[in-house]
């Protein structure tokens, strides 16, 4: 593991690349999973099958294969991406699908009682979403929303394939100098469990914090 050692600055550099790629996408991701639920529970016909069928394809193809998509295939269209852009744009829109199905189900558990109490106030269906589901909704979607940003940190790794100097791409290099696997990929793994553990901590006295003011 000397060698973990001797490099780890390289390595934390990778790790650097690795939370932003997580912070950023999950940012992105939220806005527009939260736009897309909302257009499959209030959105037109039209709407809701282009938001369904977009949650549809991007659950039922693998990142991996998402990402090469952007990256590779759109080149063929004469738009060429950057590899941390096409990096941002491919993990945010897996984010947005998967929690879009999140925000819907949180939405819907919210009883209607409170929809028709809120319209007998006066507010518009806008004002009743924005003060009184979104609240609630948001609450009891955190958990589920901590799942996917822990999974997002480890599937940040797929972005190797085009080049992205997060943590496993790093690694490789230094197993492309060295030409030793196993004391990289043990402190890389290390690494990757720090950060869940990490994550995981500050989601949970986030959520316990949520859950006193209600």
């Amino acid at each position: 593991m000397q060698l973990v050692f001797d490099n780890l600055p390289f390595l934390l550099k990778g790790a650097g690349y690795t939370l932003l790629l997580t912070v950023v996408s999950m940012f992105f991701g939220l806005i527009i999973g939260l736009v897309v639920a909302i257009a499959r529970l209030k959105g037109n016909p039209p709407i809701r099958w282009i938001a369904r069928f977009y949650v549809s394809i991007i659950r039922g193809t693998p990142l991996l294969v998402q990402i090469v998509i952007i990256y590779y295939g759109l080149v063929d269209y004469g738009i060429t991406l950057g590899s941390l852009t096409a990096a941002y744009i491919a993990l945010s829109v897996n984010a947005g699908a998967y929690l879009s199905e999140t925000f819907r189900g949180a939405i819907l558990s919210v009883p209607k009682g409170q929809l028709e109490a809120a319209y007998s106030t006066g507010m518009t269906p806008w004002q009743a979403m924005r003060r009184i589901v979104l609240p609630q909704a948001m609450r009891i979607a955190i958990p589920p929303m901590g799942n996917t940003f822990i999974g997002m940190l480890k599937e940040t790794s797929l972005v190797s394939v085009i080049t992205v100097s997060e943590l496993l791409r790093q690694a490789q290099l230094l197993i492309a100098q060295y030409y030793q696997y196993m004391p990289f990929y043990l402190g890389i793994g290390v690494m990757y469990w720090i950060m869940s553990t990490g994550l995981a901590f500050i989601l949970e006295r986030f959520e316990r914090r949520l859950a006193k003011a209600y």
